[in-house]
């Protein structure tokens, strides 16, 4: 359900494989997962605990996070959307697989609230006598979990008829998508710990 629910890295799972291929949107997807697996780790490790009771770190993370969405959507904002008549090339210089990849994985790792998300899920399942192969079960579930949904995300959206749809509309998807990342950023600005 967390992974369905609007957020930053929907908007851009949304925005990479519409504007740019199925293969963009699913290596965006594999760098959400990878963001996800930073979560995971300093969470099995009880980072998480230490940074949701530290404001000076909560903030620095959540104002990288802020200002990384804005980054991406003031960029949003300023693209002219593609024409039909563009070429694939052209596209591919514009998100290159290690960008689309970078651009997953800054989006999820720098979301403080999956810090506090993964820590609330995790205290429910997680004490200290679960053994640690349990844990790490759980971690790759979360993973995994993460590309698959993202990645059936851009397959759906790039399918050809639905595509085609939505390409007549990418100025628009871009600046619909820029606008509700600058609105999570600011909304995550100014978001509080707990």
């Amino acid at each position: 359900m967390a992974l369905a629910s609007p957020g930053p890295d929907f908007v851009i799972a949304v925005r990479n494989s519409i504007l740019y291929s199925r293969k963009i949107g699913i290596i965006t997807a594999i760098g959400f997962a990878l963001g996800v697996s930073v979560h995971m780790t300093y969470t099995l490790l009880g980072l998480a605990v230490l940074i949701s009771q530290s404001v000076i770190l909560f903030n620095l993370i959540k104002y990288a996070g802020a200002a990384y969405l804005f980054y991406i959507g003031f960029n949003a904002l300023k693209s002219r959307g593609f024409e039909e008549t563009t070429s694939q090339r052209a596209q591919q210089k514009t998100m290159n697989p290690l960008r689309a990849l970078w651009n997953g994985f800054l989006t999820n790792a720098l979301n403080p609230k999956a810090t506090l998300f993964f820590m609330a899920v995790f205290s429910q399942f997680i004490n200290p006598e679960t053994p640690f192969s349990i844990q790490i079960i759980y971690a790759l579930t979360c993973v995994v979990m993460t590309g698959i949904w993202f990645s059936l995300v851009a397959m759906v959206l790039t399918h050809p008829k639905i595509k085609a749809k939505f390409l007549q509309l990418t100025k628009w998807i871009d600046r619909v998508c820029g606008g509700l990342l600058i609105a999570l950023g600011i909304k995550l600005a100014f978001s509080k710990a707990i």
